[in-house]
């Protein structure tokens, strides 16, 4: 690893801030500047309330012996003949005596105390001194009511206000360390570090090949950066990476440092922004200047859209935003690069369409790569990086298991080979077998199973339930194949029935969406076909159909009275979220969902009723198994499982 400067001195590591090969405990830096208040005022002045408190008491405590109780003669001769009597002290006929034990107040009720005072008579004749020394009472001539010494003084008045001064001095020492000083809540602690030997690099990323080839250009620029000048080009200043969830957008960002064996900052975009006005461009300045001063280096904003949404929106709060100051700095910092600088910005967000145009535009995140769910290829592959330190039983197919996870993303499988590894172990098995992965992927997908106790009537509700879905997904031209049927309570449903495509779908019509939809509200139909009436039971259903519905007419256009027209759209909200159109226009999106989903409940009791013969032999054969599967499943029916395309 290069830097510019190697001679310059090391900055501190800011807060959140994440460099690859930091040690776990940094050490310390000895602090600079001017000492800030420190955070939590509220706290420390009730800190301080509770230490003023403290001193009184042990002031009050060490300075003012305990009061003796007015006793009489006689009574403190009692007590010197009970051998209760520690020590003695006279002053002229005043003797005051210090007991041991505490004895109470005979003036006062409830007051107790180990010294009492008394006075001789003068008339009195008895050997108090001969009587005292057998007993081995302590006999002094000291006035107990003396003054401490000077240094005892000392000590306990103003040895309570030392420590608080101490304290305080402690307090801003570390908030000076940790924040750089009264401006430094936006200054940074950055170190430099060695690369480490277990960096990321290609050979950890797979199944999103399309993305990784766009970044192997950034990595050719990091290590021959005179490969490209040379010839008069420039490198882009800024990458973006958008994509769903666990696609990998980090992992790509860390692998491209780890290739090119650069200093590689990280941080979340949250990370920038704090209550205190301007902390969130302080940041990124200095976040920036360090990356600089270690060029060739890589800086990673993870969830960009946190601070990179599009200005002037209904909830922005003008010039005075915060958000808005943290970005206008990162554009001015990105438009600031020079290309010899060899600084580049990586950014990764989940909504690429809701962020400020200035951002996108050339010169700043001038390259967008998308990153997309793998396909069965991918998630074959996926499968063989998370499987190298797994070892696998001889029936595991990883084609196989990758053709069952449609839809999963580089997150989803790691998490499925992780499940199946836990459960062999459970299971004591020496290696993870196909069975463990596939017990592993039911639970991730149709829930962990709930051992609870159903009557009959209820058992045999929910299995015509799930004929129906399962029924009408066989029926449905084109629909996923029915894959399992069980009526086995899993996660907070009674039973489950679950499709999907024998390879992996991109878009899809009309049609098929109708399909998708008769077969949710399956369940619903076909209990109203056997009882008359329905349960509670479809509730998920009736929201994943009516969800899919509103998207089909408000988001795709698949409503010829709406027309190819875009209602939902995140871009085009008002400050509360609302889409802006026309009242009139959402209630004929209302009607249009409606009409849709009466339209296909229409049908799904419709072909239940046609084929109830197939419906009751499913069911029969659910109470009996309680769960089928795929081949099971169409047998039973009597429909011919769809063959796989090609």
């Amino acid at each position: 690893m290069t830097t510019r400067n190697p001679t310059k001195p090391e900055k501190n590591d800011p807060p959140g801030w994440r460099v690859e090969g930091m040690p776990k405990e940094p050490r310390e830096q000895p602090p600079s500047g001017r000492l800030p208040r420190p955070p939590g005022a509220r706290w420390l002045w009730l800190m301080l309330a509770g230490l003023l408190i403290v001193n009184i008491v042990v002031s009050n405590a060490l300075l003012n012996p305990e009061e003796p109780i007015r006793v009489s003669y006689t009574r403190f001769l009692d007590e010197v003949r009970a051998d209760n009597v520690e020590s003695v002290t006279s002053t002229d006929q005043t003797i005051t005596a210090r007991l041991k034990e505490a004895i109470d107040d005979p003036d006062a009720e409830g007051n107790t105390s180990s010294r009492i005072e008394t006075e001789r008579p003068s008339f009195a004749e008895d050997d108090l001194l001969s009587t005292l020394l057998e007993l081995g009472v302590e006999v002094n001539a000291e006035d107990p009511d003396a003054p401490l010494p000077t240094w005892q003084l000392i000590l306990f008045n103003f040895g309570p206000w030392l420590l608080i001064a101490w304290f305080f001095f402690y307090i801003y020492r570390r908030a000076g360390s940790a924040m750089g000083g009264l401006g430094g809540l936006g200054r940074s602690r950055a170190k430099r570090y060695e690369a480490s030997e277990q960096r990321t690099t290609f050979a950890d990323v797979a199944g999103i090949e399309d993305a990784e080839e766009e970044l192997i250009e950034i990595v050719d620029f990091l290590k021959n950066p005179s490969k490209y000048t040379a010839l008069g080009g420039r490198i882009p200043k800024g990458v973006l990476l958008s994509g769903q969830p666990g696609t990998g957008k980090t992992l790509l960002a860390r692998a491209v440092a780890g290739e090119a064996n650069v200093p590689f900052f990280s941080m979340s975009a949250s990370e920038f922004i704090e209550m205190v006005v301007g902390v969130g461009a302080s940041r990124v300045r200095d976040l920036f200047n360090q990356a600089k001063e270690v060029a060739p280096a890589i800086v990673f904003i993870d969830e960009l859209d946190a601070i990179g949404r599009s200005r002037g929106g209904g909830m922005s709060l003008g010039g005075h935003d915060e958000r808005e100051q943290t970005l206008n700095q990162i554009l001015t910092e990105m438009d600031g690069f020079t290309g010899s600088e060899g600084v580049i910005v990586i950014a990764a967000t989940n909504r690429p369409e809701i962020l400020d145009s200035a951002l996108l535009r050339p010169g700043r995140f001038d390259r967008q790569v998308p990153v997309s769910p793998p396909d069965q290829l991918g998630r074959k592959a996926i499968l063989e990086v998370h499987t190298r330190g797994v070892p696998l039983g001889p029936d595991v197919d990883l084609d196989a298991i990758a053709s069952t996870t449609p839809g999963m993303v580089g997150a989803d499988l790691q998490n499925l080979v992780n499940e199946a590894a836990l459960m062999a172990a459970r299971r004591s098995h020496e290696k993870v077998m196909l069975g463990d992965f596939t017990d592993a992927l039911e639970k991730i997908v149709l829930g962990t199973e709930r051992r609870i106790m159903m009557s009959q009537a209820e058992k045999e509700r929910t299995a015509f339930h799930e004929s129906g879905h399962a029924l009408l997904g066989m029926l449905q031209e084109g629909a996923d194949p029915v894959r399992k049927i069980s009526i086995v309570p899993r996660g907070r449903a009674l039973g489950v029935t679950l499709q999907s495509p024998d390879a992996d779908k991109y878009s899809y019509g009309v049609d098929y969406l109708r399909g998708k939809i008769i077969g949710m509200l399956g369940g619903r139909a076909a209990e109203e076909v056997i009882y008359g009436n329905v349960s509670t039971g479809a509730e998920n259903d009736m929201v994943q159909a009516t969800t899919l519905a509103r998207n089909m007419v408000g988001r795709w256009g698949m409503s010829d009275r709406i027309g190819p027209v875009t209602v939902f759209d995140d871009r085009t909200v008002d400050a509360l979220g609302r889409p802006q159109v026309a009242e009139s226009t959402l209630e004929l999106v209302d009607s249009e969902v409606r009409r849709i989903i009466d339209e296909c409940y229409a049908a799904a009791v419709d072909q239940l009723k046609q084929n109830r013969e197939r419906l009751d032999a499913l069911t029969e054969a659910l109470l009996v198994k309680e769960t089928l599967e795929e081949s099971d499943a169409y047998e039973v029916a009597g429909i011919e499982r769809p063959g796989k395309p090609d």
